[in-house]
């Protein structure tokens, strides 16, 4: 595993930042030198003034502490988000390939319209419609991005249900759902896994393109919210949202090279070329 990893600089690479990722989280009130939601007197100091290091917004507070914070927002708005999705994409996408028929072409049916529709248009929507806080936004994301997991977990289901395992398995009696959930999914799980790697670095820039429109949730600490209130004072403030966007950058760079790097260890096209 480790010799895997090593070999594969992007898997690397989206490991180790993911590491850094979790660390900042975990240890941003250590890390933070003051409180980010604390409105201080230094309004609008630049970079290194009066001992902030990113300097500070309209209200006071430090940009610094508040990119850091930020991490812990990102980190669970993509984890959730992408949580929702995987579940979702696994239990719809693995009934429709493993079920077939009738089953599977209404299911079908269903993800190829849900997939026409303009998902970030249908996000704003339902936030308008119920509210637009931090766990509104969590959840609207994954259950609005699960197509693409269920499309992969149908193609492994309907692969799957034709192994010699899965027909012995019927033999000896067991249910479809024992079926299901004991040798359907567990072994086509892993590049739904990858997929939705990929995705917590989108469920971080809907998030943030959400709170750059207004829609997001002003009582949290969130990059998308440092960038929307930052975007008047671009011209002589422009520390304020410069430092939250190269934030989002690299965050997204990360999981993205995280999900590619696991694509490629998980696909066993790439494994048998290599033993070729």
């Amino acid at each position: 595993m480790i010799r895997t990893i090593v070999n594969d600089k992007q898997l690397l690479f989206g490991i180790l930042g993911l590491i850094f990722l979790l660390l900042v989280a975990v240890l941003a009130p250590v890390i933070a030198p003051e409180d980010p939601y604390y409105y201080g007197p230094d309004v609008l100091n630049k970079l290194g003034e009066n001992g902030h290091l990113l300097g500070t917004n309209k209200m006071g507070q430090d940009i610094f502490s508040m990119i850091i914070h930020g991490t812990r927002t990102s980190l669970k708005v993509a984890v959730i988000s992408a949580f929702i999705s995987g579940i979702l994409g696994m239990l719809i996408g693995g009934v429709a390939g493993y079920f077939g028929g009738q089953v599977d072409r209404a299911i079908s049916e269903f993800i190829n319209i849900f997939m026409m529709l303009p998902t970030f248009f249908l996000i704003l929507l339902i936030i308008a419609l119920f509210g637009n806080s931090i766990y509104n936004v969590m959840v609207v994301i994954g259950i609005t991005t699960w197509p693409s997991n269920a499309k992969l977990m149908r193609a492994q289901a309907l692969s799957l249900r034709e192994r010699t395992f899965v027909k012995a398995a019927t033999a000896m009696g067991e249910s479809r759902l024992q079926i299901l959930f004991k040798y359907i999914i567990p072994n086509g799980v892993f590049p739904v896994i990858a997929n939705t790697t990929v995705g917590m670095s989108n469920a971080i820039l809907t998030e943030a393109g959400l709170s750059f429109l207004g829609l997001g949730d002003p009582n949290i600490i969130s990059w998308g919210q440092m960038i929307y209130d930052g975007k008047a004072y671009l011209t002589s403030a422009w520390w304020i949202a410069t430092f939250a966007g190269i934030a989002i950058v690299i965050t997204v760079t990360i999981f993205y090279l995280l999900g590619d790097g696991l694509n490629h260890v998980m696909n066993p096209k790439r494994s048998k070329g290599k033993g070729v």
